[in-house]
Order: C-alpha cells, then sequence, then structure tokens
C-alpha cells in the first residue's frame, strides 16, 4: 500500500456558509486554492492524497471552548436572538453573526483536527487545510473573523498526546488565541511573526510578552514594523526560529500560514512577496518532522491563492523551493493565472527596496531580534 506523505483537506460544502458579503474574510479562497491546484496536478502523485473532511465534532471542540460559548454559536447560526453576544464578540463587525456560521466554523475547524489525527497516526508527514488557522478564537469568544481556534485545538491534542509542539504563526496579525491557551505552558512553543501591535489589530503580541510561570520564554512574539520587506523578514526569521525551534526539538509543527502578511493585501502594511513563506515552508520541510499547515488571513484574493497554491506544491513535493519562476508555473505560464500580479508562475516578483524604507524598519528589525535574544534565548540554553 502507498505511504501517504502529503494531505491536502478541503470540505466542499463549506461555501455553504458564507461570511455577509460586507466581511472582508471571503470564504471562498480555499476552494479557489483547491480549484487552481487541481488544474496545475499538485493533488495526485506519489504519496499525496485529497482528504475531504467532516465537521469537527463538539467533544473535540470542547477540549478549548466553553460549552455555553458553542451553544450560542450555535444558536446566533439558526437566528436565535440573545443576550450576551456582545461578551462573548459576536454580532460585531469582524465576527457577524450569520446563518449557519456554527456549521462552517465546525467545518473548517475538522480539516486541521483530522490533519492532528493523521499526524498523530503516522498516517501522513505533512497536512495542509487552507480553510482554518482561525487564530483569534477565544474559549468563551470570538475575536478577529475567528469563531472556532482550530489551531488551539489541535497544538492541545498533539500536546496531549506527549507530542512537543511548535507553533509557528506568519499571519500578519498576532495570533493571540493561541498564544493565550498555552502562555503558561511549555511544552508548546509558540512563535508569531506579526505587524507591531502599535499598529495593527488585536493590539497584543509585543515582544516582552513572554510567558509566564512554567511557560515562561515559551512564548515568542517577533512584531515587525509597518513596511517590512523580504530581506528584513527573513533576517529575523532566521535568527529567530532556527535556533529557537532546533533547541525545543518539537515533534510536530503546526503552522499558521497567514497570507495578509504580503504587500497589497488591504487590511495590514507589510510589504513581503510569497518568496518569504517560499523560505519558510522549505526551511519547514527539511526540518523532517510533521507538520500541519493551515490558512489563515488573506484579504487580497488573488495574491493569497496564489501564496497557498505555492505552498501546497512545496508541502506536496510538486515543486522545489529553488525552482525558477518559470518552473514554478509549469505548463500554465497566464493562462490559468490571468488574475495574478506575476503571469509566469505562482511566485511574486522581487520588489525593489529604497533608502528609506531600510532606515524605517532595519533598525527596529534589528532591535526586535536581539530583545529576543537576550531574554528568550537564556531559557532555552542558547
Amino acid at each position: 500500500m502507498e505511504k501517504i506523505r502529503s494531505v491536502f483537506t478541503y470540505p466542499p460544502d463549506l461555501e455553504k456558509y458564507p461570511y455577509p458579503p460586507d466581511c472582508p474574510f471571503n470564504t471562498s479562497r480555499a476552494g479557489q486554492v483547491r480549484q487552481l491546484a487541481a488544474s496545475m496536478g499538485f493533488l495526485s502523485g506519489p504519496g499525496v492524497r485529497e482528504m475531504p473532511p467532516a465537521a469537527a465534532e463538539r467533544k473535540m471542540l470542547e477540549t478549548f471552548h466553553t460549552a455555553a460559548y458553542l451553544d450560542a454559536l450555535e444558536r446566533a447560526g439558526r437566528g436565535q436572538s440573545q443576550p450576551g453576544w456582545v461578551s462573548m464578540g459576536l454580532g460585531t463587525i469582524d465576527c457577524p453573526v450569520f446563518e449557519g456560521m456554527y456549521e462552517g466554523a465546525a467545518l473548517a475547524a475538522g480539516g486541521t483536527l483530522a490533519g492532528a489525527a493523521m499526524i498523530e497516526s503516522n498516517e501522513a508527514k505533512v497536512v495542509f487545510n487552507p480553510c482554518g488557522g482561525f487564530h483569534h478564537a477565544a474559549p468563551a469568544g470570538a475575536s478577529g473573523f475567528c469563531y472556532i481556534n482550530d489551531v488551539a485545538i489541535a497544538c492541545g491534542i498533539l500536546a496531549a498526546s506527549n507530542r512537543r509542539v511548535a507553533y509557528l504563526d506568519v499571519d500578519v496579525h498576532f495570533g493571540d488565541g493561541v498564544a493565550r491557551a498555552f502562555y503558561e505552558r511549555p511544552e508548546v512553543l509558540t512563535i508569531s511573526f506579526h505587524e507591531s501591535p502599535t499598529s495593527l489589530f488585536p493590539g497584543t503580541g509585543f515582544v516582552d510578552e513572554t510567558g509566564s510561570g512554567a511557560g515562561k520564554g515559551y512564548c515568542v512574539n517577533v512584531p515587525l514594523p509597518p513596511g517590512t520587506y523580504d530581506q528584513a523578514y527573513l533576517e529575523a526569521f532566521n535568527a529567530i526560529a532556527p535556533p529557537l525551534i532546533d533547541a525545543f526539538a518539537p515533534d510536530v509543527i503546526v503552522f499558521e500560514l497567514g497570507a495578509d502578511a504580503l504587500a497589497g493585501d488591504p487590511l495590514a502594511h507589510l510589504a513581503i512577496t510569497n518568496n518569504v513563506y517560499r523560505r519558510v515552508i522549505g526551511y519547514l520541510m527539511k526540518l523532517d518532522i510533521p507538520v500541519l499547515a493551515t490558512g489563515g488571513g488573506g484579504y487580497n484574493i488573488a495574491n493569497t491563492v496564489r501564496a497557498w497554491t505555492l505552498a501546497w506544491g512545496l508541502f506536496s513535493g510538486h515543486l522545489a523551493e529553488d525552482a525558477g519562476r518559470t518552473a514554478a508555473g509549469l505548463a500554465v505560464g497566464g493562462v490559468l493565472l490571468e488574475n495574478v500580479d506575476w503571469p509566469g508562475g505562482l511566485r511574486d516578483r522581487v520588489t525593489a527596496v529604497d533608502d528609506n524604507q531600510r532606515r524605517l524598519v532595519e533598525p527596529a528589525v534589528k532591535a526586535v531580534i536581539e530583545r529576543i535574544r537576550a531574554d528568550i534565548f537564556p531559557v532555552h540554553g542558547i
């Protein structure tokens, strides 16, 4: 029997439960990734499998969320108004109430939890759920377009099976829901690269938020200034993530691949290209340990679809990290990608950086690196 190496998971029924049309969160992104990946031949081949997941079971959701909150989420999605919505983050601009919101969130979470189960049972080495990555949701509340925190639940499940879990988050927004869940626990190392909370939601994720008690030094926040470009981002990543991950020696990586750090995202202010994600994924694949990857933010839809398709091409082995742009596009040229910026494939153009941008970004990035080296590295014997 062929050994499964890489699994792509997507529930077609998810698009029955779209967010309201005036909400920036567009659930069609994952379906577009699936369509593009299929057209490029990325969903087949040796060791590659596509798996449509079932909705996450209530008992699994209750390993993180309170029963009262999940009940409220279900009732809200049925149009049953109730007091206390606001205190649970429901009915706000970023977490609107809409029909089927519980069912949609449970379906999105189902792919992540199925992936965690496949990794736990050694059925797969890499699982990618572009529908997941809802890292803001709290045990008793919604936040930042997130209703069910699939990545926090997955980290908890994997940690409960005596696996050391490194949670790596490259969404432009701080993964606050996951960081809080493990703030006092040393068995999950959380590393979040995000735009500075002085300029972006959720307003937390400063470099001095490092965990407490037994978890002191196991919450690593890398706030980056607006305008951060590829070279500066990779300087921070290479200086911080590999040494900490090597020292922590995880059994599994949970990777939240929000695409809203890309230049041109309407809700954020970083200036990177998807070549950063290519390098980060190349590093993860070289670790040769299981990776459970999800989507996340990403509000320039074309850029997000291209970035996540590129990611899956790397995860599935159809693309190599150092493949040229023509190879990355395979035979499609600009035909299948007519709505994207780079007509020769999935990779973004390399963008120019001017001296003023460097002067604004470099000192801030270097200061964050030095602070983490001083405060976090000694905890891990580095």
